[in-house]
């Protein structure tokens, strides 16, 4: 590789665009591989002159030259990945095929550089012998690179750092195209329907964008397409019980066998990352993940999940009686499955709510709910503004820029909003970053929300569901994390915290979709301009925990599945795909989560988190961190709500702070104490948890 880049390329100079917004409007294809190539070469080379400085290692020379480093290939990678996860292209996944086992090697060049690690050691060696004074923020980062440069393995000897090396590269491209053959397995189970009775009880917004669905694929009829999890939105509606069978069984099986069976793939990563875990000394790769968050070891994750778990289950079942009650009015002697839970949980809702989400969604339009919910939630509690910049290009016609501008009125940063899914955009919802707050680099962030709603028709609205609106307040504090970054080395940036906090602020961001100005504000009918009849908002609010044995069953379910896998050491990860389905079954059922209505939300085959994402052996994150949201949410309301001087408190104790100290330091900062356990035991009706 070399470190000579066109000057016609794009990223041969930093974008002029505000904030440095990759410019997508220059920006082709063919021009990711070369620009990604030589900025390796230039890393390397930048990399090299540090190692190698005959000057004694400094904060300036060894710690910000290793910060300053790699901006170039930085500024292609989160352009590339970003443009990749949202609209894929068969150019693009060869692209990416290609780059894993090199960005792998790249990394490893790095991290098991003995010069490079030397050179930090000095600085923490001069630092703990008083010669010299680090800031704090700079001696946690001595600290993190230090626990880094070990973890990636500059202690082994060469045999096991070669043996190392060849891990990362067949581990990374194996992440890499479980995420290509789980996307190629949604788009082919969607479902199509060609009798439009079956559609019985499907919102008319939701039936035209099947429609418009259908007709993007060039067939005739309404396709219903997937989303990432197990359960489907349509299943809360349809009522014909087939259709519901059908949508959920194709839900079920993806990448259980077939031109696209991502079996093979999960298989082996499971056996390369138990391997490498045991090289770097660890019993397992969940023991790996454990030591490195914060929950400190893998024994603390299974004391938590198997604490919660037999609550759940309890609470589900209880809620299964009523919905089967309800299933046997209309099919006597019937039996609840999976695929009438939501269906049925409705029916009662309705019932004993009098609501269900089909009389919600035309309360729920997309563009007010973002604008008169989320973004008018950030402007009460930290003074934010927003304004559209239609100037700007993403890379999507689809994703929509805005500027953000502080309370005093000075710019933050840019929010990129991508809503509606694709047959080019990976399942679930999530956010990226495109430029990293840094001080060091003076650089404020780019940051960018990815969801998967359904398109309607061309000047339709987008109606959302309950959950939807969830989602987007969400994945926004994700945004806000970023933001709100006052940092001065990048890689201590926004949400660089370990994976079981860093949805600790985005579930926070959450409680503003039930708080009640805000729902007052945002919840009004999309043709009408009437708000929603208060009634209905109470009694959306007072239905809050309705539905927590089911939400936490599948939840822990999954989070325990994924325990499971990387439990395991090498030689016992399952050798044949026929035993995927087997030894999920058997992990389910010794974790006591084995219960047939409610199956987990994401079954292996398709289970993205953890197999080509970076969740594996982390999916326990959303629960821990969710113990830290319950918490700060009591915080919230014991000091008034949705109050400036709140926002303000919470913005300047953690949500500024990034990765630049102990993530539950600052915790402690905000609460004033260790986490407690009891409001997230409430909040899920897992009060008897608590004494099990």
């Amino acid at each position: 590789m070399t470190a000579e880049l066109d000057a016609e390329n794009p990223f041969a100079q930093p974008s002029t665009l505000p904030y440095r917004l990759p410019d997508y409007a220059r920006i082709r294809e063919e021009h990711y591989r070369p620009a990604a190539l030589a900025a390796m070469a230039l890393h390397r080379e930048e990399l090299e002159a540090i190692a190698t400085d005959p000057a004694p290692p400094t904060v300036e020379n060894t710690l910000e030259a290793l910060e300053s480093s790699g901006r170039v290939l930085h500024r292609v990678l989160t352009a590339f990945f970003n443009q990749s996860s949202s609209d894929s292209t068969p150019g693009l996944d060869a692209i990416e095929e290609e780059l894993a086992p090199l960005l792998a090697a790249h990394t490893d060049a790095l991290y098991l550089d003995a010069r490079l690690h030397a050179r930090v050691e000095a600085l923490a060696a001069r630092a703990e012998a008083g010669e010299l004074t680090l800031e704090p923020d700079t001696a946690w980062l001595v600290h993190r690179l230090l626990v880094e440069f070990v973890r990636h393995g500059v202690a082994l000897e060469p045999a096991a750092q070669e043996r190392l090396r060849e891990l990362n590269a067949r581990i990374t491209s194996l992440e890499t195209a479980f995420g290509r053959e789980l996307l190629a397995a949604s788009n082919a189970a969607a479902v199509l329907v060609t009798d439009e009775a079956e559609l019985d009880g499907l919102p008319d917004d939701a039936k035209a964008a099947a429609a418009a669905a259908a007709q993007g694929r060039g067939l005739d009829g309404w396709l219903l397409e997937h989303e990432l999890s197990t359960q489907q939105p349509a299943l809360a509606s349809l009522r014909d019980r087939n259709l519901r069978e059908r949508v959920h069984r194709a839900s079920t099986t993806r990448g259980l066998g077939g031109e696209h069976d991502t079996r093979p793939i999960l298989l082996e990563l499971a056996r390369l990352r138990a391997e490498r875990a045991q090289l770097l000394g660890y019993e397992h790769h969940a023991a790996y993940v454990a030591a490195d968050a914060t929950a400190g070891s893998a024994q603390a994750v299974a004391d938590m999940l198997e604490r919660l778990a037999p609550a759940a289950v309890a609470n589900a079942r209880v809620e299964a009686q009523a919905l089967e009650a309800a299933l046997q009015e209309d099919v006597p002697g019937a039996t609840l499955e999976p695929w009438d839970w939501a269906f049925y949980a409705e029916r009662v809702r309705r019932e004993t709510r009098a609501l269900d989400d089909a009389a919600l969604r035309p309360y729920l339009e997309l563009e007010r709910v973002l604008t008169e919910g989320v973004f008018r939630a950030a402007h009460e509690l930290y003074g934010l503004t927003f304004a559209e910049r239609h100037d700007l290009v993403a890379y999507h016609p689809d994703a929509r820029v805005w500027e953000v501008f502080d309370a005093d009125g000075s710019g933050l940063g840019l929010f990129v909003g991508d809503f509606w899914t694709r047959e080019s955009k990976r399942g679930g919802a999530w956010m990226n970053n495109l430029v990293d707050q840094s001080g060091l680099l003076g650089e404020q962030p780019v940051v960018v929300n990815n969801l998967n709603v359904p398109k309607p028709p061309a000047g339709e609205p987008t109606l959302l569901t309950w959950d939807n609106v969830i989602t987007l307040f969400h994945e926004f504090g994700h945004a806000l994390h970023g933001l709100f970054s006052a940092v001065r080395y990048p890689s201590q940036s926004g949400t660089s915290v370990p994976r079981d906090f860093v949805e600790y602020p985005s579930q926070v961001n959450e409680m503003w979709a039930w708080d009640p100005t805000v729902v007052r504000s945002f919840a009004v009918h999309h043709e009408t301009g009437e708000p929603m009849p208060a009634e209905w908002v109470e009694t959306l609010l007072a239905a809050r925990r309705d539905g927590q044995g089911f939400a936490t069953t599948e939840y822990l379910a999954a989070a325990l599945l994924d325990q499971a896998w990387y439990r395991l050491a090498p030689e016992d990860v399952p050798t044949d795909v026929e035993q995927v389905e087997a030894f999920e079954a058997a992990a389910l059922e010794a974790a006591g989560v084995a219960f047939a209505p409610v199956p987990p939300r994401y079954r292996t085959s398709y289970f993205n988190h953890v197999f080509g994402g970076g969740y594996s052996a982390g999916y326990y994150s959303y629960i821990w961190s969710e113990v830290l949201d319950a918490d700060t949410v009591t915080w919230f309301e014991e000091n008034g709500g949705l109050r400036r001087e709140n926002g303000d408190a919470f913005r300047a104790r953690l949500l500024s702070r990034g990765g630049s100290l102990d993530p539950v330091q600052a915790f402690r900062e905000l609460r004033g104490r260790e986490p407690d356990l009891a409001p997230l035991l409430a909040r899920r009706g897992l009060d008897a948890a608590a004494t099990a």
